[in-house]
This record gives structure tokens, C-alpha cells and sequence, in this order.
């Protein structure tokens, strides 16, 4: 049997674990076992356990509990811990998603050990240096044996960094793949979308209907911790409620609720952090979401929903050029405008993110690999 390691630590990558495990359970249960470790990078219940229990993930089989802290303390006690875990037992595998100080962490401890990284939605880059999220997902990338391109984009982009071609060997001799899966968030869309619509009630909750709405969410740390960046991305919201009688439901993340202004529109309804099932829910029913999630930006583009990205860049390239998304960053023009010419432009959302299948074709490929 091939034992796999799948680390999480952030809500999206429990998520994308989801559509890994699903497939480890329907497909390949007799020749795979997965352990699941959580760093504790999300700790909250909200943030956390939530989705566990509605995605019918199993309970983690190993939680460092590392919580919050600074980036170099934080990932240093999750390169600790599961450098421990994988001494603990003989891993094949160990499987990393996305971009977090977790994914990081895992490549880095799992490499100094000669155990094979398998990146799930390698190959994403905004080329802004100073964000984590790039420094993270570059350096996962370089330790990995298979790099598991969600777009043709993030192919080009490791191609374009000479990661196909390149000259590193792993242990045995192995050289390292470069994969197109499609993307297993866009697996997820699928298999969850109806579901959510049978067991979510956030629409009823917050009073809304059927693309009478806009879903804004705001979490990125170079948003929530510049006071003049969040004032301006809530003055642009406010403005938009009120001059086009709209509402606009914001789960609230934690670290954004002490930038709240005094003078919010009534119109901005405030909500909690979503569930899976609910954010799924409110994203295939907004009539135009704005967003500095690269999570949010593609389940946008799944449910054919026009995005305006609070950010100066994106690693989802493609939705930009596809104009069905329009960066306007934290600048309250450009934010003003985007709307305006989202909210009235017939928006074309091609395939671009893979059959729906990317789990199982990724599985296939590790399998194969060992």
C-alpha cells in the first residue's frame, strides 16, 4: 500500500483535501492510505472544524496546533512538527496545496527528508515578491517531484522557469513532472454546488435574493492591515450599496472586523465567517462578487459571476483576460468603475479549469509516480 501524507492548515486547503480524499476513497482505497496532518494554521472553530464536518473529511490524524504567530515562528514550529510525523511512520508521499506558511513548511521538511512533494495547484504566480503567498508557492514548487498545474497558464509559467527542463534529480533518480490536472476547486463547484443549494439557508438569513446582491469578501493582510487600503475598499462598498440600492453581503473575516468604519452603509450586510456550503451558496447566487481571495476570483468564474478583484495583481490570470474579472487593488475609483462595468457587460466564462476529474487524474499520476 502507498502511504500518503496530505498536510492542510487554511480553509481553502481543506477544501481542495476534500476532492483529493473523495477520490483516495472512491477510486483508490485499496492501493492508498492517506494521513491527515493540520498545522492549526486555522484554529478557529469557524475557520475550521466547520469544514470538516460538512465536507465529511476524516478527522486529522495529526494537529500540531501551531495557531497564529509570525511568519518565520509559525512556519518554523510547522517544519518541526511534521518533520516529526513524517519520522513517525514511512510516508511515500507527502501531498501540499496551494500557497500558505503550511505548504511551505511541508516542502521543506518533507525535501530534507527525500520524501516526494506533490504540489496541487503548482505553477500560480502574481510576480509581486513581497506578497507570502508567492514566496511560499515558488519554493514549494522548486521541491516538488510533481508539479499539478490547475490552467495551461501555471504549465507555461514552470515552463517558462525552466522546471521541465531542468536539471535537478530527485532520490532514485527521479526527475521531477510538470502536470496539467485541471483544478480540484473546480471538482469541488460540481460535486458540492447542489448540495449546498439543498442544505444552505444563508440567502433566507441574510434577507437577499437571486442575483439581488453583491458578495464582497476582504482577508489578505495587505488589505486588512493598511488602514487607508480597507477604508478605501469600504468607502468603494458603501458607495456602490447606496447609489445602486443594492445589497452587499461581507463575511466578515476576523482580522478585518476592528477596521470597520463608523459610517457603513446599512446596506453592507454582516455576516460571520461562511461555511463552505453557504459561500458556495452566495457566490453561485451574487449577481457581481468583489474579492481579494484567488479562491473566491475562481469559484466567481465557476458559476459564471463577474469579479472585481480588490487586489494590483492576480495569480488567475486567466479571468482577467477572459474579462470576466477587472483588478481595481484598494482604490476607490477603480473599484467604483469595475462595478460599473461588470454589473452591465455580457461576460464570456470558457473551460479553462479542467473536466472536473483533476482529483482522480491526480491521484493516478502519484500512483503511477511510486
Amino acid at each position: 500500500m502507498i502511504k500518503l501524507l496530505t498536510v492542510i492548515g487554511a480553509r481553502p486547503q481543506i477544501i481542495k483535501a476534500a476532492a483529493i480524499s473523495r477520490a483516495i476513497k472512491e477510486h483508490f482505497s485499496e492501493t492508498i492510505v492517506e494521513r491527515i496532518l493540520h498545522t492549526g494554521q486555522h484554529y478557529d472553530a469557524n475557520m475550521s472544524q466547520v469544514f470538516f464536518d460538512e465536507l465529511g473529511i476524516p478527522a486529522p490524524d495529526y494537529n500540531l496546533g501551531v495557531g497564529s504567530g509570525s511568519h518565520g515562528a509559525q512556519t518554523a514550529k510547522m517544519i518541526e512538527g511534521i518533520e516529526t510525523v513524517l519520522g513517525s511512520e514511512r510516508f511515500d508521499g507527502i501531498i501540499l496545496y496551494g500557497d500558505t506558511n503550511s505548504t511551505i513548511a511541508g516542502a521543506v521538511a518533507a525535501a530534507k527528508l527525500h520524501v516526494p512533494v506533490f504540489h496541487v495547484e503548482a505553477g500560480l504566480r502574481s510576480y509581486n515578491m513581497s506578497m507570502p503567498e508567492e514566496q511560499n508557492r515558488i519554493v514549494c514548487d522548486h521541491l516538488s517531484s510533481i508539479l499539478f498545474a490547475p490552467t495551461q497558464t501555471a504549465v507555461d509559467n514552470l515552463k517558462a522557469e525552466g522546471l521541465d527542463s531542468s536539471r535537478a534529480s530527485f532520490q532514485n533518480g527521479r526527475r521531477r513532472l510538470i502536470v496539467n490536472s485541471g483544478d480540484v476547486m473546480y471538482d469541488n463547484a460540481l460535486y458540492f454546488s447542489k448540495l449546498a443549494e439543498e442544505k444552505s439557508r444563508i440567502l433566507e438569513t441574510c434577507g437577499v435574493q437571486p442575483r439581488g446582491y453583491i458578495l464582497a469578501t476582504v482577508h489578505r493582510d495587505f488589505n486588512t492591515d493598511a488602514p487607508d487600503r480597507i477604508g478605501s475598499i469600504f468607502k468603494a462598498l458603501s458607495t456602490i450599496a447606496e447609489e445602486n440600492d443594492i445589497p452587499i453581503v461581507l463575511p466578515l473575516h476576523p482580522r478585518t472586523r476592528k477596521y470597520l468604519p463608523d459610517n457603513l452603509s446599512e446596506r453592507i450586510i454582516i455576516i460571520p465567517p461562511a461555511s463552505f456550503f453557504d459561500i458556495l451558496t452566495l457566490e453561485k447566487n451574487a449577481g457581481v462578487v468583489m474579492t481579494d481571495s484567488g479562491g473566491v476570483q475562481k469559484e466567481a468564474f465557476f458559476f459564471s459571476k463577474p469579479c472585481v478583484i480588490l487586489r494590483p495583481e492576480t495569480e488567475w490570470v486567466e479571468i482577467v483576460d477572459h474579462h470576466a474579472g477587472i483588478l481595481a487593488d484598494a482604490d476607490f475609483d477603480r473599484i467604483i468603475n469595475a462595478y460599473k462595468v461588470l454589473s452591465g457587460l455580457e461576460v464570456a466564462f470558457p473551460p479553462l479549469f479542467g473536466d472536473g476529474n483533476a482529483a482522480v487524474t491526480i491521484v493516478k499520476k502519484i500512483v503511477e509516480y511510486l
